[in-house]
């Protein structure tokens, strides 16, 4: 049997069929994978999310990975940080915005905190598919596991993206 091309179409069914899923995950998000390996050269996703997603800030310099990022659908914030864990920029990124996506060098560290739910990003990152190494995420970021300090974190950077 041979892998015959196929077509899927991002639409409304599909969107909310991935947030009901995200809904019932303990990450609060759900991937969705167009590509039909992780070993692909260029990996293609739905990134489903709910406030209180949490997403450590990190980069992708090893191995070196590039990403697109462009929300079809609700909000996030997204800050840009230099080595040393300054900010360097921040937007408000989303259907509806000035800013509706962005581009991202292997290695610029980055983060993003969910502002409504049920946002859908589209995402393009260079295969194969390689899990983000701790040396990849910031140590000014909370470790996942510190419950509180990712409740604070997440708090703080909702905050700033609502003024």
């Amino acid at each position: 049997m041979t892998n015959q091309p196929k077509t899927e179409f991002i639409d409304t069914a599909l969107m909310d069929a991935v947030a009901e899923k995200a809904t019932q995950s303990p990450r609060r998000r759900m991937n969705y994978n167009f590509h039909r390996s992780t070993d692909e050269p260029i990996n293609r996703l739905l990134n489903v999310m709910h406030r209180g997603s949490y997403l450590p800030v990190h980069r992708h310099l090893d191995p070196a990975r590039s990403e697109s990022i462009i929300v079809v659908r609700g909000k996030v914030g997204l800050t840009i940080y230099d080595d040393s864990g300054a900010e360097v920029e921040s937007r408000t990124v989303g259907a509806g915005c000035d800013t509706v996506g962005v581009d991202i060098e292997a290695g610029v560290w980055h983060g993003l905190v969910v502002l409504e739910d049920d946002t859908v990003l589209f995402e393009v990152k260079q295969g194969p598919f390689a899990p983000i190494t701790p040396e990849n995420i910031a140590s000014w970021t909370p470790a996942v596991e510190d419950v509180t300090a990712v409740e604070k974190f997440v708090t703080e950077l909702e905050r700033k993206f609502e003024k």
